[in-house]
């Protein structure tokens, strides 16, 4: 037999188990006390610090990489200006050519990861301002 406990909304069970019989009940489960200290919460780690932005560019609006990939084409250059919902470049990502749009419009600041760039999933492809 192989004695187990365990926790159903926060009540304590002491469960036995026969192995191998077939055909048979097993025990009834009889409730054990919960457990006297509950642990202390575990801390949330503090967030990552965002990298500075570029000069000029406080206040910028990032246009991020939604998956890991490789910036095959970049429709835009810096001081271009960009509508909503404007095209910003081509990710190729598991083989497949991937159009990134940025929400809002602006002007580009900068580009962060130029064509042949290799990045990964949230990783700033251009700023806007």
């Amino acid at each position: 037999m192989k004695k187990y406990t365990i926790t159903v909304n926060g009540t304590a069970y002491e469960v036995l188990v026969e192995e191998g019989a077939s055909g048979s009940a097993a025990p009834a489960a009889a409730p054990v006390s919960a457990p006297a200290a509950t642990p202390a919460p575990v801390p949330t780690p503090a967030a990552a610090p965002v990298p500075a932005a570029p000069a000029g560019a406080q206040g910028a609006i990032q246009v991020k990489a939604p998956m890991p990939g490789t910036i095959l084409k970049m429709n835009v250059k810096v001081g271009d200006k960009i509508e909503p919902n404007g095209l910003v470049c081509i990710l190729e990502a598991m083989k497949m050519e991937n159009e990134i749009f940025s929400e809002n419009g602006g002007t580009i600041a900068s580009i962060n990861a130029p064509v042949g760039t290799s990045v990964q999933t949230g990783d700033v492809i251009i700023t806007l301002n």
